[in-house]
């Protein structure tokens, strides 16, 4: 039996801990990419393994049907898929209640990815754009086969029920994904409300007149109004996490186990590659800001 890796040791010891320091997440979400990057192979070699017994029909010298090498083979990696996306919300929402801004301004993160971001992660209604780009590429790739009249278990194969339960999905995350934005709108717009208003006012009052002490004295206040504020950001990031892991279950619930393996394996190929490009983005940008800086100097 195979010895399991640092980060999957880490990834348990952040799940069973109580209470994590802030800086370590981005740690724990290193660990958990470098474990998506081992789910990701798994879930390809399964790809692999499966479409070679459908073909030759057997496994040994045993006759296999498609059921069984999809019980056996399929649906164990998809769940073990699920698993590790729940555990990364469920790490994620320890680490919010002890600073929920944190999830709203991830360090960890490139500033590619960030432009992409929606409350704190992915947004919802983006899983079917996935699913539908793939399956048009696997469409394009097995037109050959489909006018042929043969059985492809990829996303090429989507059937018209499966279509029409995708889009009643797609509408109803939509319309969450609408109200849970609407939420948010109306919390930020809480930043402008008389309480902060009339602080504002207040403590630029003590600062024009040099009130040392006064200033010192309002800030328990500012404080309690700011932390009051940060608190109604807790239930709208929930609930959009919900709503990911909520719809990435129900979507996987309606594809057959081969076409969940494809749609995850296109999920984490985006996810990855995404996170790549945007760190090589950064690292580059930042070289060329401090080769400008340094330009400066010298012409000092």
């Amino acid at each position: 039996m195979s010895q399991p890796s640092v980060c999957a040791v880490y990834m348990a010891q952040a799940l069973r801990s109580e209470a994590e320091e802030h800086e370590t997440f981005h740690k724990f979400f290193e660990c958990w990419l470098s474990e998506q990057s081992r789910h990701l192979e798994e879930l390809v070699s399964a790809t692999k393994d499966s479409q070679r017994q459908q073909e030759q029909g057997h496994d040994g010298d045993r006759a296999v049907t498609q059921r069984e090498v999809d019980e056996r083979i399929l649906r164990p990696k998809i769940a073990e898929v699920i698993e590790h996306y729940e555990q990364y919300y469920h790490v994620k929402s320890r680490w919010a209640k002890n600073d929920v801004l944190l999830m709203f301004n991830q360090s960890w993160r490139s500033s590619l990815e960030d432009a992409f971001l929606w409350i704190g992660g992915w947004r919802p209604s983006m899983t079917f754009h996935l699913l539908y780009s793939k399956s048009g590429l696997q469409l394009e790739a097995r037109l050959g086969e489909l006018r042929q009249g043969l059985t492809v278990n990829d996303l090429a194969g989507l059937s018209q029920t499966q279509l029409i339960k995708v889009n009643e999905l797609q509408r109803g995350t939509i319309r969450e994904e609408k109200e849970i934005t609407e939420k948010l709108a109306k919390q930020q717009e809480k930043v402008a409300d008389a309480s902060m208003v009339e602080l504002s006012h207040a403590v630029t009052e003590l600062i024009r007149g040099g009130d040392q002490e006064g200033q010192l004295a309002a800030d328990e206040r500012i404080e309690a109004t700011l932390a009051a504020k940060e608190e109604g950001f807790m239930p709208i990031l929930k609930r959009a996490d919900d709503l990911r892991l909520k719809t990435l279950r129900e979507l996987l619930n309606i594809l057959n186990p081969s076409q969940g393996v494809h749609f995850l394996i296109a999920a984490a190929e985006l996810h990855m590659r995404l996170h790549e490009w945007g760190k090589k983005r950064d690292a580059l940008s930042l070289r060329h800001h401090q080769a400008c800086d340094g330009g400066q100097t010298q012409q000092l």
